[in-house]
């Protein structure tokens, strides 16, 4: 007899292969060089189409670029006093000297665009905008000769993902694992552009001259740049990305999961629009023994001899025949048009695409409402909505600081010290002092509020009750600076009692100069 063998665990659940509704779940995985590597390419080209033609991805994508960068993530220094024995008035003090001299560069778009196109505030939202659609974006650290008015060297080059590539001389494997390679120089493996060392650590990147297809301007000619400068250990390339597993180099449009359903919802919406478009046209059909001798049908531009397509874009084709508000169509005997009752848009149509793009924007970490700018929940639901999508902004916030603006803040601030521009003592020579130096906080758009009044109470409360600080709840609100808005309101309260006394009926001004001493 044989024993009763029996599925346990997973393999009587998600494991299975012989419950009915499992048998044709066929799931394969590979390494992330075969998973994602091998289709980036083609998730990058939809990614982008989808941008371009899908209202819905479009609003995903400037949703979390408006919310996570917005305007700009604007460095605010907090130089560690302990470690560097200064007072508060003296870090104060350095931190707005290296303030303005960090706008001469930032916000100069010849001083640190190396194309001179962008500003760095507005790199930063293209930046992001490219890694959502693309999945990663690249910036080249490059170096310019420096002038009186620009007197800094560096210079930032943004490269979009499809430049980043393994040259064709080093593909190794089969057609379809195109993107791996070997370096044979170094013996370093090659991730679809990416070179890795044998520890596993990234060494060098591999740059087209020009997109793939421009062979015209270098789209086949690669230039390997060093991830790290040799002398300063400083980044040559940022690398801007969001890893899904280990191992993995190269990172994954923001769109993938979601491609399919943006596609379709598209093409839905675009059969729904067109039948509506055609239900609006009140269009006659004539059915004539001689349609040649009704006047009704003499019309077009009167040139004789032109095409079947005149230049109005009317068609003279006898085989043609078109659909306009108000038109008059003739119809040859024997022919007839039957049109069936579209009632378009459906009645389940609103309903329907809510559904989906609440689907949608749970993928996506975008709630429903946000994704299609509809709030008429609630304002407790309006709130939660607002605070969950705010968790997955601040969290793109954190990566792209990280990856992209903390980078760039300690290029920067090196050249300033080198220079002499900036004064940091120990800077280069103590670990610790230069992280002292290097800390800074990157402020962007706050959540902003559903309803003011509340939650500017809730703010002073928290305030008084010693659970956060103004500066903390200034950033909050809206993004703004507390030491700047005491000095400000510190000036126009002074401004105000100046006016105030300007003001006065004589009698009081003279009243009040009699009681000057002295006079």
């Amino acid at each position: 007899m044989r024993p009763n063998m029996r599925a346990h665990g997973y393999a009587d659940a998600g494991a299975s292969l012989t419950k009915r509704s499992m048998r044709d779940f066929g799931a394969a995985s590979g390494s992330p060089a075969r998973d994602i590597d091998d289709s980036n390419e083609t998730l990058r080209q939809r990614g982008r189409m989808l941008y371009m033609g899908s209202p819905i991805a479009t609003s995903a994508i400037r949703t979390v670029r408006t919310n996570a960068v917005g305007e700009g993530l604007f460095p605010k220094p907090r130089p560690d006093r302990d470690v560097l024995g200064l007072t508060q008035r003296e870090a104060q003090a350095w931190a707005k000297r290296v303030q303005r001299e960090w706008a001469i560069w930032a916000e100069n778009k010849l001083a640190c665009d190396a194309t001179g196109v962008n500003t760095f505030y507005e790199m930063q939202q293209l930046a992001l905008q490219s890694w959502l659609m693309s999945g990663d974006v690249f910036a080249v650290v490059k170096r310019r000769k420096p002038t009186p008015m620009r007197p800094y060297r560096l210079r930032l080059h943004l490269v979009e993902a499809d430049r980043v590539a393994t040259p064709t001389a080093y593909a190794t494997g089969l057609p379809m694992a195109y993107t791996t390679g070997e370096n044979k120089e170094t013996g370093n493996k090659i991730f679809d552009g990416v070179e890795i060392g044998s520890g596993g650590e990234v060494v060098a990147y591999h740059i087209r001259k020009g997109y793939p297809a421009d062979w015209a301007v270098g789209g086949n000619d690669f230039t390997r740049v060093l991830a790290l400068g040799r002398k300063t250990g400083l980044p040559n390339v940022l690398h801007v990305m969001e890893s899904e597993r280990p191992d993995q180099y190269r990172g994954v449009s923001y769109l993938a999961q979601v491609v399919e359903p943006l596609l379709q919802l598209r093409r839905y919406t675009s059969s729904e629009l067109t039948a509506a478009v055609v239900e609006s046209f009140f269009t006659a059909f004539v059915t004539v023994n001689d349609p040649s001798v009704n006047p009704f049908n003499e019309t077009g531009t009167g040139i004789v001899g032109m095409d079947a397509r005149e230049s109005d874009g009317i068609s003279r084709d006898p085989d043609e025949y078109e659909m306009a508000p108000g038109q008059i169509n003739f119809l040859e005997p024997g022919e007839g048009v039957t049109f069936a009752d579209p009632k378009r848009p459906s009645s389940g149509f609103e309903s329907f695409m809510t559904a989906m793009c609440r689907q949608v924007g749970a993928a996506l970490e975008i709630p429903g409402d946000l994704l299609l700018k509809t709030f008429n929940a609630s304002y407790s639901a309006s709130r939660a909505a607002l605070m969950e999508a705010w968790k997955a902004f601040r969290m793109r916030r954190g990566w792209f600081v990280q990856d992209f603006c903390r980078p760039v803040w300690e290029i920067w601030l090196s050249e300033a010290v080198a220079s002499g521009r900036i004064a940091a003592p120990g800077f280069f020579s103590d670990p610790i002092i230069r992280a002292a130096y290097l800390g800074c906080e990157w402020v962007g758009p706050s959540q902003g509020q559903l309803d003011p009044t509340k939650e500017i109470a809730a703010e002073v409360a928290a305030i008084d009750a010693g659970i956060t600080t103004h500066e903390a709840a200034s950033i909050r609100i809206n993004g703004s600076n507390w030491d700047e808005n005491m000095d400000r309101l510190h000036h126009e309260t002074e401004r105000l009692a100046a006016l105030e006394k300007a003001w006065a009926p004589d009698e009081e001004r003279t009243e009040d100069a009699q009681e000057i001493p002295g006079e």
